[in-house]
């Protein structure tokens, strides 16, 4: 069954603009739940641009649903999340200092590091999900890792889409076939 999970992040954009705490994040999440949300997802960076460290510990208390927090596998973050402890950490391979995701992880090189961090997470009881471009050989290579879930990187979707749409879908639909 398909669920969603609203990510926060430019609603706490908008209340760094403004200064103070309007919109309020927390009243957000809670909202954002009981119109029934499947799960809530953060993904704080360390500048703060966004989603503040001290978030991550607030949203914690009201957060009812599936709990996930995105972000590259620091020091710092992986402490953040033995911390917090979520449901789900999402291992995206954006390391400081890049403005936004712009690639899945390019699974053959980091294989390795990314089956310890897994592992790491598993250990601690959080599912992980790893993000990736849409490649049937990075998923094949995703799964050696034991992560539990994929997130399939869309900007060649997104970009493909209006020039043919039927082209732009089809590796997405090759890497679908492979995760099963």
């Amino acid at each position: 069954m398909t669920k969603i999970s609203v990510n926060i992040n430019k609603i706490a954009t908008l209340r760094n603009a403004r200064g103070g705490n309007m919109p309020d994040l927390i009243k957000a999440a809670i909202d954002i739940q009981n119109f029934g949300a499947d799960g809530i997802t953060i993904h704080p960076r360390p500048d703060e641009r966004h989603i503040r460290f001290q978030d991550v510990y607030d949203l914690k208390k009201v957060i009812t649903t599936e709990y996930n927090i995105e972000g590259y596998p620091s020091l710092e973050f992986m402490k953040l999340v033995d911390e917090v402890r979520p449901e789900q950490v999402t291992l995206v391979p954006d390391p400081p200092g890049v403005l936004t995701s712009n690639a899945g992880w390019d699974m053959i090189a980091n294989a390795s590091f990314l089956k310890d961090v897994v592992s790491y997470f598993k250990s601690i009881h959080c599912r992980v999900s790893l993000f990736v471009d849409p490649s049937p050989m990075m998923v094949e290579a995703a799964c050696h890792t034991g992560t539990h879930r994929i997130e399939l990187y869309t900007e060649a979707y997104a970009s493909g889409f209006a020039e043919d749409p039927s082209e732009a879908i089809r590796s997405y639909i090759e890497a679908a076939q492979k995760s099963k």
